[in-house]
């Protein structure tokens, strides 16, 4: 079973019906990255020059014929020139300007038929209004990924593709903070369904899930 499969125990998660504080029983101190503003950008660019590199397979016979371009999985984007300007008639506010690069992979078919791919990446201009709380001991930082998706382009000469394509950036105010939450307690984790004849793990029954305090509710004063 899992926490959605067969499984009545009121201590997984779920909708909320009724009274939402009954079942609450602490007030737990979460270390998280706070959210301050967010917003979302997409746009449609033409004429996107892309200048490959890395061919897999190495060498391929030319000319290539362009099939697609996304941003890369697992890479992360980079942001640079990251300028933060306050306004002076509201200085909880800033105009908040930098360059996104995102990775880019570009999938072609070369002269033979055979496919194969390539790197590349995309400098991103961005100047966003946002909210940026005043400093404090714990950093307020800038954030943005990106997402990037040509299906149109061409092989326009050697190791360069010219296309047109789809840009979404996310931008986002936060800071590491802790934040006190109220909690319904730890989950209870229902038993995995196991292939048949599998062997148990002695000991581990013994061992609680999560760590408890185990003691008076109020700390007391040493």
């Amino acid at each position: 079973m899992s926490f959605y499969i067969n499984n009545t125990n009121p201590n997984r998660p779920m909708p909320i019906c009724g009274n939402v504080t009954n079942g609450i029983i602490e007030k737990v101190l979460i270390e998280t990255n706070k959210v301050f503003d967010a917003c979302v950008s997409q746009s449609t660019e033409t004429g996107i020059v892309l200048n490959v590199a890395n061919y897999n397979p190495a060498n391929p016979t030319f000319p290539l014929t362009f099939v697609s371009a996304q941003t890369t999985v697992g890479e992360q984007s980079i942001i640079t020139d990251l300028v933060i300007d306050r306004l002076e008639s509201c200085p909880n506010y800033a105009n908040v300007s930098f360059n996104i690069v995102l990775p880019i992979t570009v999938t072609y078919r070369d002269a033979n038929g055979v496919i194969g791919t390539a790197t590349s990446n995309i400098t991103v201009n961005k100047n966003v209004l946002l909210f940026v709380p005043q400093p404090a001991v714990a950093p307020v930082n800038i954030t943005a990924t990106g997402i990037f998706d040509s299906q149109i382009g061409s092989y326009t000469s050697d190791g360069v593709f010219t296309v047109t394509g789809c840009i979404q950036i996310v931008v986002k105010v936060v800071a590491p903070v802790d934040v006190l939450v109220p909690s319904y307690g730890y989950p209870v984790l229902p038993p995995c369904q196991t292939a048949p004849n599998q062997a148990a793990c002695p000991g581990f029954n013994e061992l609680p899930l999560y760590p408890t305090a185990i003691g008076p509710s109020t700390p007391q004063r040493f």
